[in-house]
């Protein structure tokens, strides 16, 4: 481990509101009372995928925003990302608001990337509040990284479903009830895992490596949280996880993923559970707000998970290099 702090600790950053969009099979899981709007199919009442992909982005901003009572002028920077070539579907719905605009680029973590980057704006008196916001989307991402889903292509038993959803966070430094308290920023993790169908067991590594460099630059551990969450490891790379810490001697308590959380995975056809950016942007902002907000948790570390391989490295037959970022979220007394 690095003896470098890669923590950084927030004392003026805070949540005002927060927006989600789900697809159907998300509104369908466990969680899916806890959003905001869903659509019932995975164009979105749009012609292509791709503008459904960005119609949930903009139905999610709009959401945040009028439980914020606010409009698009009042926000000083929007910061966002996608898992499209180049971002695109994010910078297409940043068009369509006259703000600043700021693209990231994390994979699945960029829901955790863009809330810390966003912090870090604020807590250094860039920016009064920025509005942060990714999206995945199963038809678009299947299409980009494997196959069509209209190829019916046969998948193995440690496939990941990518979810579809949009999430928005609106950060400032005006007080409210849950701030922003740290933010770990990962390493890039390469373990040499080439399968494309098997990313909770390329990701789990990069997991590790942050969720320890965390503990070690605040000196905390699993039971200084009430819960711990991963981004997208599934029910695979969640074991593969718990095992890594089990080998340290280190207790595993409060910990769950949000692949498996989104998803009933016994009942609903998503293999061994979630994966994407809207994964762990529809649990965090939905579900675990929800219950920061009514206090039933005090404290959160999300520490959201992507794998950073492209079509081009993967047809060349490269392996996976992945990288996570953790956020803690804390309820104000």
């Amino acid at each position: 481990m690095s003896s470098k702090s890669s923590t950084h600790f927030f004392h003026n950053v805070y949540v005002q509101s927060t927006g989600t969009c789900a697809g159907p099979m998300e509104h369908t899981g466990p969680l899916g009372s806890y959003f905001d709007v869903y659509f019932d199919d995975l164009y979105c009442h749009q012609k292509t995928f791709e503008k459904g992909e960005r119609e949930m982005q903009k139905v999610a901003i709009n959401s945040c925003l009028q439980k914020a009572k606010k409009k698009p002028d009042d926000i000083d920077l929007i910061l966002g990302g996608d898992l499209t070539n180049q971002i695109t579907a994010t910078s297409y719905t940043a068009a369509k608001y006259p703000v600043p605009y700021i693209g990231i680029y994390g994979a699945c973590s960029s829901s955790c990337l863009s809330m810390g980057v966003s912090s870090m704006l604020i807590e250094s008196n860039y920016f009064s509040s920025v509005l942060a916001f990714v999206s995945s989307h199963n038809a678009t991402a299947e299409r980009q990284y494997r196959y069509p889903l209209e190829y019916g292509i046969q998948k193995p038993e440690t496939t990941t479903y990518t979810a579809t959803g949009a999430g928005a966070i609106l950060l400032s430094n005006q007080p409210s009830d849950i701030r922003i308290e740290a933010v770990t920023f990962g390493k890039v993790i390469d373990f040499k895992q080439t399968n494309v169908n098997d990313m909770g067991r390329a990701m789990a590594p990069a997991a590790y490596d942050t969720l320890k460099q965390h503990f070690t630059d605040t000196n905390r551990d699993f039971n200084s949280y009430d819960l711990i969450v991963t981004g997208d490891l599934s029910d695979y790379g969640k074991k593969i996880l718990t095992k890594m810490f089990e080998e340290d001697n280190m207790e595993v308590n409060h910990y769950n993923d949000c692949g498996t959380l989104l998803y009933d995975i016994e009942k609903q056809d998503v293999f061994l559970g979630g994966s994407g950016c809207a994964c762990s942007a529809l649990v965090t902002y939905g579900y675990i707000m929800d219950q920061l907000r009514q206090k039933k948790w005090k404290k959160v570390l999300i520490v959201a998970t992507g794998a950073l391989m492209s079509p081009i490295t993967i047809m060349q037959k490269e392996s996976v290099p992945s990288i996570a970022h953790a956020i803690s979220l804390e309820v104000c007394d």
